[in-house]
């Protein structure tokens, strides 16, 4: 490959700092904001992929993302959305200096290297640098292409999405690609389910000063962060892509929440889901592939009722497609399912919300194939463009629907809405969407513009979620909707809920799927779970389950979903002498659920994670950054769950606050900065709060008639604001039909409650407890 030299000064204005380079290349420099910074360099013949799909919908002025999400994507050379700041230009012998009031980058001429530095206080330092030796590199021969960057000793790197393993992915070579990873390792596997190239680099001896860097590019490639090692070159990270632009933002800090919410807002702002969507979701294969699937489903109801146990959902799996032994999606198996429309009413009579699983591919002898090939709804086939691309998919050969070509999308829609909207299915899981079409030459239709597989596998699963956002939305233009999908690239968060595919049954699982959820954190994911007992492998032990369960009540996503190798089922009354345990965590998820959704309007409004690394928090703590088994919710609890077998004790560090720490379950204070030890016995993970924390709790079931409690845990400078956010749970979130509460005071028993927002509080009155939950008064809360 080619190292990129010139950088001769062309022109400066509001469309970028255009740079010639030797050989025809072209840099141009894009100073986006106070705290971003783009670099766009292209080849002699111009662009591979000039449009994208990665940027937010809010950037253009839209609330809605599929409003600003035209199904061609955007114009890579579109800035519309972005504030441009002023920047200054000067150049020597050696290097083009552009400097803006927070940032500055030396562009070195020969050979190319780009030198970020950030303000720091009457200087500047150094975030990120090109290595000096051949930092780009092109291929003349093909469209692969590679960019080095200098690997500071102690540097950290995080996000990437789901990748496996634990939060600091230093020395690891993570693919940039997608599978179907059924069973997967989570220590080691990868790829899995999600593309997303986005490094986030932390400095622990800079007081966690970190700063972001995203690559436009959704090729398969790498991200090597420093597993190779070359003489030649000193410590280094490369990212390499096989094909399209090299396309890259620069997300300056200083701290991690400012990073991660900077990559946030430029990749799409969070989707806010119903609040139906904060309770336990039912989940199995086993029901709607078993031959009476109705009476499965409709006696997981009964169950529900018979054990008292709260749910809000069922996520139904696609057995209810099947023919013989494969799945047909929109093909409802009228023997398993004689009315399906009964059914779905059932469920909503019971209050809990259907989810159908539905998969972008369709098998060869699929009902509807002609139809599909009729339009030319399939991904082509490379060699033959005239025919659809045919390939492995689960249950035989099938084709993938091209969701840039607008008929496709309004084909799926169609479907959505007619095959589930209309039958009362509200939401949709679109699964299996990994798009592991190998010929990079596929074509594909993006709106007549033509392309191909090389640069559109997440973009393919991206419209497919757009399409079925569209058709809910259609059918209910004043309901949020909710959708889950297991892959997708950066921008996934704006239409989904996602989770981290299909795991394996184990303990290992246990403890590296907590570790995953601080790279979806750090990723902008910020609602996500885990398969809840495990997917894949042999039916999870009692105590293995129970463990579980009390992790994942407080995850955004609490689901318990399974595929089991004996052909069981892992249902929250699987195991009858822990049914009592089990009923109790169900019970405290649902009182947790007006944390959660004030959590989740905020991670929507502010880009900010629910669930965060400890180093997230208390970045200038150095113990923080070794105390991966432990999870921050918010910035006022702290969760340490017990991820071995046989243990009922827990061994964790507290991070140095004042006044220290208090164990949820008994109101114990423990000083912070130090490690403890705490008994941690079946039944509840071990939670800590924050000194000087109002905690919000909810009745059980949430949506149930009941006051609202806030849980006082005193501090030496009294209490931190508690704002809390609540509305309908359904409507369309506006200004106008929400209901604020901000509740302060040092006297617990006098507490200030303040409302905004056009809506009435829906809670009759305000129960005031102390750390250990004994009652300490009761008051009315205005509901006028």
């Amino acid at each position: 490959m080619r190292p990129l030299t010139g950088a001769r000064l062309l022109t400066d204005g509001p469309e970028g700092i255009v740079l010639a380079l030797d050989h025809g290349y072209r840099l141009t420099l894009f100073p986006l904001g106070p705290a971003l910074a783009r670099v766009l360099i292209e080849r002699p013949e111009g662009l591979r992929s000039p449009r994208t799909w990665s940027l937010s919908p809010e950037l253009s002025g839209q609330s809605d993302p599929a409003l600003a999400d035209p199904i061609d994507g955007r114009d890579r050379r579109d800035l519309t959305g972005f504030a441009p700041v002023d920047a200054a230009v000067a150049e020597d012998e050696a290097a083009v200096t552009v400097t803006t009031e927070r940032w500055r980058v030396t562009v070195r001429r020969a050979p190319l290297a780009l030198t970020w530095e950030e303000r720091d206080g009457d200087g500047w330092r150094t975030v990120l640098a090109d290595r000096p030796t051949q930092p780009y590199l092109f291929d003349g021969r093909s469209p692969r292409f590679a960019h080095h960057l200098v690997a500071h000793a102690g540097e950290r790197y995080h996000g990437f999405g789901d990748k496996s393993g634990g939060t600091d992915k230093r020395g690891r070579r993570l693919a940039m690609g997608t599978t179907d990873a059924l069973g997967y390792d989570a220590e080691t596997s990868d790829p899995l389910y999600k593309h997303i190239p986005f490094c986030l680099s932390v400095r622990p001896d800079r007081g966690g000063s970190a700063v972001g860097l995203f690559h436009d590019n959704l090729s398969r490639g790498v991200w090597d962060l420093g597993q190779t090692i070359d003489a030649y070159h000193g410590d280094f990270i490369r990212f390499e892509a096989t094909d399209g632009d090299l396309d890259y933002y620069v997300v300056f800090g200083p701290s991690v929440a400012e990073v991660v919410a900077g990559f946030t807002a430029l990749t799409g702002r969070t989707s806010f889901r119903p609040r139906w969507a904060l309770s336990y979701s039912g989940s199995t294969m086993q029901y709607t592939d078993a031959p009476d699937a109705d009476r499965r489903l409709l006696g997981f109801l009964d169950e529900l009722e018979r054990h008292v146990l709260p749910c809000g959902s069922f996520q139904m799996s696609s057995g209810y497609t099947m023919i013989g032994d494969k799945r047909y999606v929109f093909h409802w198996n009228r023997d398993k399912f004689p009315d399906p429309d009964a059914v779905a009413k059932r469920f909503v009579d019971a209050g809990v919300q259907l989810v159908a699983n539905i998969k972008p591919a369709l098998l060869d002898d699929h009902p509807k194939f002609g139809e599909v090939l009729a339009f030319g709804g399939f991904v082509r086939d490379g060699d033959d463009p005239t025919r659809p691309h045919v390939t492995q998919f689960w249950g035989g050969d099938g084709a993938y629907l091209d969701f840039t070509n607008p008929a496709t999308s309004r084909w799926w829609s169609e479907n959505v809405t007619r095959e589930l909207l209309e039958r009362g299915i509200g939401s949709t899981w679109n699964d299996n969407n990994e798009y592991e079409i190998w010929d990079d030459a596929a074509p594909c239709d993006v709106a007549g513009r033509g392309g191909t597989m090389a640069t559109l596998r997440p973009v393919q699963t991206h419209l497919m979620i757009r399409a079925s956002y569209l058709a809910q939305i259609a059918h209910a233009p004043e309901r949020r909707p909710y959708l889950i999908s297991r892959s997708g690239g950066p921008g996934l968060q704006r239409y989904v809920q996602t989770w981290s595919g299909d795991n394996r049954t184990d303990w290992k699982t246990l403890r590296w799927n907590l570790r995953m959820g601080h790279g979806f954190s750090l990723t902008g994911l910020f609602d996500f779970g885990h398969d809840v007992g495990g997917f894949a492998g042999p039916r999870p032990e009692p105590e293995l389950l129970l463990r579980w369960i009390e992790q994942a009540v407080w995850w955004p996503r609490f689901t318990i979903h399974s595929w089991n190798d004996d052909g069981s089922v892992t249902e929250p009354w699987t195991f009858p002498e822990i049914l009592p345990q089990v009923r109790a965590a169900f019970q405290l998820r649902e009182r947790l659920v007006p944390l959660f959704y004030t959590l989740l309007w905020r991670a929507h409004r502010e880009h900010t994670p629910v669930l965060r690394p400890l180093f997230f928090d208390f970045p200038d703590q150095p113990e923080a950054y070794g105390e991966e088994d432990s999870v921050m919710v918010g910035d006022r609890i702290l969760v340490a769950p017990v991820l071995d077998p046989g243990v009922e004790e827990r061994a964790l560090w507290l991070p140095a606050v004042p006044g220290g720490w208090y164990d949820l379950r008994d109101g114990k204070r423990y000083e912070g900065g130090v490690r403890v030890t705490v008994a941690a016995p079946l039944g509840v993970a071990p939670a800590f709060v924050r000194a000087g924390t109002l905690l919000p709790l909810g009745p059980s079931p949430s949506w149930g008639e009941g006051p609202l409690t806030v849980r006082v845990f005193p501090g030496p400078d009294g209490f931190a604001t508690l704002t809390l956010f609540d509305d309908d749970g359904v409507s369309v979130c506006r200004d106008d039909n929400g209901c604020v509460l901000t509740i302060t005071g040092d006297d617990p028993a006098a507490l200030t409650v303040a409302r905004s927002g056009g809506r009435a509080p829906r809670w009759t009155s305000l129960v005031i407890e102390d750390a250990a939950g004994r009652r300490i008064g009761e008051r009315p809360l205005d509901r006028g």
